[in-house]
Parts: structure tokens; sequence; C-alpha cells
């Protein structure tokens, strides 16, 4: 069992990153820490790119948790790929974080939250920055 956080390199990734963390201590869990990417890698502010991802995991080495850094690169929907590592990890938690957004931008853009709550075989937990 572990715990899979999405991540990207936002204040709400940061809130949901250091949840994780706890929430993988506490349990005494590995952490899947997953950042993906629909397009290309080098113009995608959300994928943590070579530089950040060593202070990424320099990070994580030194919070003292288990932890694997996934970044697939299939162009799949971001809660898909969250969804896909939770099922391949069979994760007892998947963390995410939120941001605040008006109904109308639910409505067009679709919300990677509100698919993961609903399609995650597992409990979801989702904090705010």
């Amino acid at each position: 069992m572990s715990i899979v956080v999405g991540y990207i390199p936002t204040p709400e990734g940061e809130a949901a990153l250091e949840r994780a963390i706890s929430e993988a201590a506490k349990a005494k869990a590995p952490l899947v820490v997953l950042n993906s990417t629909r397009g290309d890698v080098f113009v995608d502010k959300r994928f943590v790119q070579q530089d950040a991802a060593k202070e990424l995991e320099s990070r994580l080495a030194a919070s003292g948790v288990e932890y694997t850094l996934v970044q697939p690169m299939g162009g799949h929907e971001a809660a898909d790929d969250v969804l896909d590592a939770a099922e391949q990890h069979r994760a007892e938690l998947i963390v995410i974080g939120l941001r605040r957004r008006t109904p109308v931008g639910k409505l067009i853009m679709g919300s990677t939250a509100q698919q993961i709550l609903l399609q995650a075989n597992c409990p979801v937990l989702a904090v705010k920055a």
C-alpha cells in the first residue's frame, strides 16, 4: 500500500506534497509523487524540469519517507495519470491540491480534482494552499 500525491510546482501542489509527506510518515507508507504533463514537457510549467526535479528529490529524501517520483509523458489527462498511479501502486490514499475556480470555469474546463474525487477507488484528501 502507498500514498499517491498529484504534484505540480504551485502553491496548491506544494500544500498537497507537504500533507502527503506527513501522511506517508504517519502511515509508514511509501509515497508516490506524480508529476505529469499533457503537452510538451519543455514548455509546460507544471512539469518539473531536470534541476527542479533534483531539488524535489533532495527534499523528499530529507523527509525520511520512502518515495518514488513518477513523471509520465504520455499526453494523458492529469486525473487519469493520478488514478492510474493509484491503481498501479495500490494506493490507500490520494492527496491533491485544490485551487479556486468559478462555476463557469469548472463547466467549460472540467475539473481534474472532481474527476479524481469521483473515480478514485480509495480515499482522497483534498488540501488548499
